[in-house]
């Protein structure tokens, strides 16, 4: 990365933002500070969100340091322009959406049980990803692919950018593995890790193609998280083998290195989203 204290600073205030919010409820789970079990339940979804948010205050944080005072408010005018092409829109429904419904029904072929859709029902899918979009890990974008990946690829080159990357924005969710009933108890971590970077190799293609449009990535990534319940890869239940959630992070990481083998190939210029990047 380079000599680049901006982006050392953005790493560090996303962190230290996120894992502050999350280590309450680490700390509240497990009886290291009082907390009634009503209060902590009532405060886990806000407080995982509001945690959430890391990526985009340490972006805000390292342009106002980098640029001065009205930097952010640029940067967030960005993320408004919607002429990405139809590629950047229909692409990623087909893969991630593939992937994941490979991942979901693959296993009935060698007698795993059916996982049933958790949404109440598929016409409430579209609602469903906007929320995502904006508030279910969408607005980590604002900070991975919108703000450093642009500053990694540049200095690190496409590979390197993306493995660094992806095992980063792994390593930030670490701390969930510890707050009771969230998916990520069910998850392997190495497994997580591979998901992570095979993501983000994806979604810096899925750049390119939007032309660079830094919403492309909060698209992307708000529908990898919608699918998840429309077609269930994890059981949710300590000591299950997971067939699904390795077939689903196996292929994704796969998938990832073949697209960005073909980038390669075809000399793909390194990921530029806006001005201030």
């Amino acid at each position: 990365m380079g000599n680049n204290k901006f982006l050392y600073r953005f790493f560090i205030v996303a962190f230290i933002w996120s894992w502050v919010f999350w280590l309450v409820l680490i700390l509240a789970g497990y009886n290291i500070i009082p907390m009634p079990a009503n209060m902590l339940s009532n405060l886990k979804l806000p407080l995982v969100s509001i945690g959430a948010f890391g990526p985009l205050v340490g972006a805000l944080s390292a342009l106002r340091s980098e640029f001065g005072k009205g930097a952010g408010k640029k940067y967030l005018k960005t993320f408004v322009d919607l002429r990405w092409g139809w590629k950047a829109y229909v692409i990623p429904v087909v893969i991630l959406g593939g992937i994941t419904c490979i991942a979901w029904l693959l296993p009935e072929a060698f007698g795993e049980e059916r996982l049933y859709m958790l949404l109440p029902s598929v016409s409430i899918f579209v609602p469903y990803l906007l929320i995502m979009i904006f508030f279910g890990g969408g607005q980590e974008e604002f900070g991975w692919r919108g703000y450093a990946l642009p500053r990694m690829e540049s200095s690190m080159g496409m590979w390197k950018a993306n493995v660094v990357l992806g095992v980063i924005w792994a390593v930030w969710h670490l701390p969930l593995w510890f707050v009771q009933d969230t998916s990520q108890m069910y998850m392997n971590f190495g497994g997580f890790v591979l998901l992570t970077v095979g993501y983000s190799f994806i979604f810096s293609w899925v750049l390119q193609l939007s032309g660079n449009r830094p919403l492309a990535g909060l698209y992307i990534h708000g529908l990898a998280n919608a699918f998840i319940p429309l077609m269930p890869i994890l059981i949710m239940k300590e000591g299950e083998p997971q067939v699904r959630f390795w077939i689903w992070v196996s292929l994704t990481f796969v998938v990832g290195i073949v697209i960005t083998i073909f980038r390669s190939k075809k000399g793909a210029k390194p990921v530029s989203v806006s001005e201030n990047n």
